[in-house]
């Protein structure tokens, strides 16, 4: 699966361990940064993957920043994203699930960084189970 993922300083050390444990799956990786834990403007480093898998040149998106609610905002802005807020594994089960999310949201503050790895495991694992919820999303994404 190609994988775009972006985050601010608050959730640089997790996208750095979560790009390993993806390309150690066997996943093409994307990193639109940022690069280091300075503080940086997060939709500089959100909207790019949200735009990227929004035209499909990536399968899906990880976002990250400190609570993860300003990166799911700033992704969904973008059309044809569906971000969902994780924080646990069911989250991440259900987004897929019953929403066809596209682009996963964490925060760093939120959870540990073994979390966050099985979070991001779930959400790739998972299929949309389509049927009644696929109009839905259809209305969402025109």
């Amino acid at each position: 699966m190609k994988i775009a993922i972006g985050a601010d300083h608050a959730g640089y050390a997790y996208k750095q361990r979560i790009i390993a444990h993806l390309r150690a799956a066997g996943h093409a990786v994307t990193d639109f940064g940022t690069h280091a834990e300075a503080s940086v403007d997060y939709p500089r480093f959100i909207r790019p993957v949200a735009e990227a898998v929004a035209r499909g040149d990536h399968d899906r998106g990880i976002v990250l920043g400190g609570s993860g609610n300003g990166e799911a905002m700033a992704a969904n802005r973008v059309k044809g994203v569906r971000c969902g807020l994780c924080w646990n594994t069911e989250s991440a089960r259900l987004t897929r699930l019953r929403n066809d999310a596209n682009v996963l949201s964490l925060g760093q503050r939120m959870m540990t960084v073994e979390m966050a790895l099985e979070i991001v495991d779930v959400f790739l694992a998972t299929d949309f189970e389509g049927g009644r919820h696929v109009a839905r999303i259809a209305q969402l994404d025109a």
